[in-house]
């Protein structure tokens, strides 16, 4: 990796993960669909062996508190549909990404999803950093390639946050 925001980006994400492999090693099938509070967003059974998340286009006031469940099956929309821009592939539709279930399957899709992005992050030799972002911004010009892996950063470091702070009050019960 030549270019230092290459780097220092590589680096970012590794401290993000590194916080997050802590909490993922201690989550327990439980964990995944605990309601914090009687307003909240979960995924729910659709009758047919798979999951449903609650979603609004428009997001709601008050912001339901989300389960542990929902919010993996958030990363796994949101940095599934990031690698498949930064693949140059088609984007999957929100609808479209499964989540796994509960406990091991979930813990197992998020280090498929770390290692589909180191395998991006891999190759920012031949990525040109300054390039328009096709995602999250929709070919916004004032924001980067390098804004994108940036926002990958702060967004798992949110989610995990979230995560994290969600297991440890179940625990804490």
């Amino acid at each position: 990796m030549n270019d230092s925001r290459g780097v220092l980006l590589r680096r970012q994400f590794d401290l993000t993960w590194s916080l997050f492999e802590y909490h993922l090693e201690r989550l327990e099938p439980g964990d995944f669909l605990w309601e914090p509070a009687p307003l909240c967003w979960t995924v729910r059974p659709d009758g047919d062996g798979g999951w449903v998340p609650d979603f609004a286009e428009t997001e709601p006031d008050p912001v339901p508190v989300p389960t542990i469940g929902w919010i993996s099956w958030h990363i796994g929309w949101w940095w599934g549909v990031t690698i498949d821009h930064a693949r140059g592939r088609p984007p999957r539709d929100r609808t479209e990404v499964a989540w796994p279930g509960e406990g091991k399957a979930s813990v197992d899709w998020l280090r498929d999803l770390r290692t589909d992005w180191l395998a991006v992050l891999d190759r920012l030799d031949d990525v040109d950093l300054d390039a328009t972002a096709p995602f999250p911004w929709q070919n916004d010009p004032e924001h980067t390639v390098a804004d994108m892996l940036g926002w990958v950063n702060s967004e798992l470091m949110k989610n995990a946050a979230e995560i994290g702070q969600l297991r440890m009050l179940r625990a804490a019960r």
